[in-house]
């Protein structure tokens, strides 16, 4: 059985691995298609430490980015109830939807913060009310917001 070379790639190869992965590879895969391209390096002991400082740096913006998401849940929570404004006709019910934009504008308005709209999930609403919205911050952060549909 031929012998396997381990390689850490520089870029995403489909089926074979990510950026910084260390995969075994056949030898002329490696010598005919991933080195002259310079998709992957043959592992050596420096390289592999290398790979390791960059997965740890990697590793602490992720919990950075997290715990920033987790300051701006809390800020988010403790602002109190939000008031969006729209046209009423009989019974309270209002014209059109409260869409996720409305939303966003609504807390930007709020508290100063951008919220990308694609990650607030809004009820369906046809009345005027109070009702609460999904903002999802970071995959693992969401926070929850009270708002209030209003007469205009």
């Amino acid at each position: 059985m031929a012998k396997r070379l381990q390689v850490v790639l520089n870029e995403n190869v489909n089926k074979l691995g990510k950026t910084g992965d260390l995969v075994e590879v056949a030898p002329g895969y490696a010598r005919n298609y991933l080195l002259p391209r310079k998709i992957g390096v043959i592992a050596t002991p420096s390289i592999l430490k290398q790979v390791e400082q960059r997965r740890e740096k990697e590793r602490q913006r992720l919990l950075a980015e997290k715990q920033e998401a987790e300051s701006r849940k809390t800020a988010l929570q403790t602002i109190g109830r939000l008031t969006i404004s729209k046209p009423v006709g009989e019974k309270e019910a209002i014209f059109g939807t409260v869409t996720t934009q409305d939303v966003a504008d609504a807390i930007k308005a709020g508290t100063g913060q951008e919220v990308d709209r694609r990650g607030i999930t809004v009820p369906e609403i046809n009345q005027t009310g109070i009702y609460k919205a999904q903002v999802k911050l970071h995959p693992e952060v969401t926070a929850e917001v009270e708002f209030q549909v209003v007469a205009q």
